[in-house]
């Protein structure tokens, strides 16, 4: 699999913590010293806008006639819509008419495994994709639940790639849910109620630290294992941008340097399937990693779903 080209889309408003102390008993500085996080965007528009804005600037960097690309697939668990997907109203809006598209919810995951996804199909017919991770997830959160609301932010980002040299890739899943979930149509409505609640996502945040940090461990380590390397060989990581603390916590278990791992959770906090890929773009984009450069991105998320890839830039 070879990038072409990058693209991000994030909002203008931004929520600092000071802001979120006014909603729930909290202070900037107990959010960063347990998360690492400072600020995050809250969009005012649907996730197929920020889907489209990212997808036509990783077009314009690949600097491709947009007839070319042939498959979208958007990596979302905030549709704008049960149907159509977040991917068909990315190709209507742009006018890529030449292509098939379709949503991946794999959560946090979910970047990856439109990834691994893509990377199979280019081996069929496929030529060029479109592949995007895109989120509003202050939809879906309750902003007086201390617990989820210092974590998450909204914004997408996007890559066009080509057949090139093979990716390698891990996943997995299991179904505990009940530590990280968001209700959909199983919400029990009645019609008599005018007030609809319900719906926020829930999330168990010491179990889910517990299994981030370990499944973080395995996939790096499995996909490594895949592709006959070590960690010595990789120029940088790009994880789930979650939380500091957990991507502190698998550098200490792993022996690895810090600095090998990017980081901008600082400003966005957790965008969800977004993340690896805005971390993806602003990590060449400030040349943090190079042509040729070999990278690791890696994720977690509900379902339970983790999963690793190792490409080459």
């Amino acid at each position: 699999m070879k990038i072409l080209g990058y693209g991000k889309s994030l909002p203008n408003k931004i929520v600092s913590n000071d802001d979120l102390s006014k909603l729930v008993e909290t202070s900037d500085e107990w959010i960063i010293q347990r998360t690492g996080i400072r600020n995050r965007r809250i969009s005012d528009v649907n996730t197929s806008v920020l889907a489209s804005q990212a997808a036509l600037e990783a077009i314009n960097d690949a600097q491709i006639d947009k007839d070319d690309i042939d498959l979208i697939i958007c990596a979302t668990m905030t549709a704008d819509n049960a149907t159509p997907s977040v991917a068909c109203l990315v190709q209507k809006e742009l006018g890529l008419e030449n292509a098939t598209a379709f949503d991946i919810n794999g959560a946090c995951t979910g970047f990856i495994y439109a990834l691994k996804v893509v990377e199979g199909l280019l081996k069929l017919n496929h030529k060029k994709a479109l592949v995007i991770g895109s989120e509003v997830m202050s939809k879906i959160i309750d902003f007086t639940d201390r617990n989820t609301c210092i974590l998450f932010g909204d914004g997408a980002g996007a890559v066009v790639v080509e057949k090139g040299e093979d990716a390698f890739f891990f996943t997995k899943s299991k179904g505990n849910f009940d530590v990280l979930y968001a209700e959909g149509t199983s919400l029990n409505i009645d019609l008599d109620v005018k007030e609809i609640t319900g719906g926020f996502l829930y999330m168990d945040g010491r179990e889910v630290f517990k299994f981030a940090i370990r499944a973080m461990e395995e996939a790096i380590l499995k996909v490594l294992e895949e592709a006959n390397l070590t960690i010595d060989d990789i120029d940088m990581i790009i994880p789930h941008q979650a939380n500091q603390r957990i991507i502190s916590n698998v550098a200490k278990r792993m022996k690895i340097d810090e600095s090998k791992f990017f980081m901008n959770l600082e400003e966005y906090g957790n965008t969800s399937a977004a993340s690896v890929a805005i971390a993806l773009t602003e990590a060449k984009k400030q040349n943090v990693i190079k042509e040729k450069d070999k990278v690791i991105l890696v994720g977690f998320g509900a379902g339970l779903t983790w999963g690793s890839t190792l490409i080459e830039i």
